[in-house]
């Protein structure tokens, strides 16, 4: 019977943090199935689901991540999970939206726009942020990119207005825009 991992490693990068993870998780007879992987400023994190049918990856998986975390000084993470888990049923029709921000830099950004998101069930595929210094004026600017899910039973007029009213608060540019 096939079972389900999801597994998540940190560290400072170097060449062959993946190697080292994806060495582990074959010789325990794993298969990595999705990953996500990205560098932010000088370090690397990977978050990946893998499956094996073999019964005694539970008693191999855990010494040799353990090995892993020590040897080569990674935070790792790790965890069974089910059939459904790995694979959910949808449960309601999305559209998918790419948010992009932009404006000074300021504490509740990331926070305000998320919660706004999250009361009215929008769903983060992913996300990136940044912090840069104007070319100008050396002004801290803060940009967010976004990819959503929006339900469609949400008002795509009244998430873009609450957006709106979100952005003249925080003093930030927002654009919403429906991906095909």
């Amino acid at each position: 019977m096939k079972t389900y991992f999801i597994l998540s490693a940190m560290g400072k990068d170097r060449p062959g943090i993946v190697a080292d993870v994806s060495e582990v998780i074959y010789e325990c007879g794993g298969s990595i199935e999705d990953s996500s992987m990205s560098l932010l400023r000088n370090h690397f994190a990977l978050l990946l689901l893998f499956s094996t049918e073999r019964e005694e990856v539970n008693q191999k998986i855990s010494p040799a991540l353990k090995r892993l975390e020590w040897e080569k000084k990674l935070t790792v993470f790790y965890s069974p999970i089910t059939f459904e888990e790995a694979y959910p049923k949808i449960k309601e029709e999305t559209d998918r939206f790419k948010i992009t921000t932009s404006g000074v830099d300021h504490a509740g950004i990331v926070f305000k726009v998320c919660r706004l998101l999250a009361d009215r069930k929008v769903n983060i595929i992913d996300m990136e942020t940044q912090r840069v210094l104007s070319a100008e004026s050396g002004t801290p600017l803060f940009e967010m990119d976004m990819d959503v899910e929006v339900p469609r039973s949400v008002s795509e007029q009244g998430l873009r207005e609450d957006l709106h009213r979100l952005a003249n608060e925080l003093m930030i540019d927002l654009v919403l825009k429906k991906e095909p």
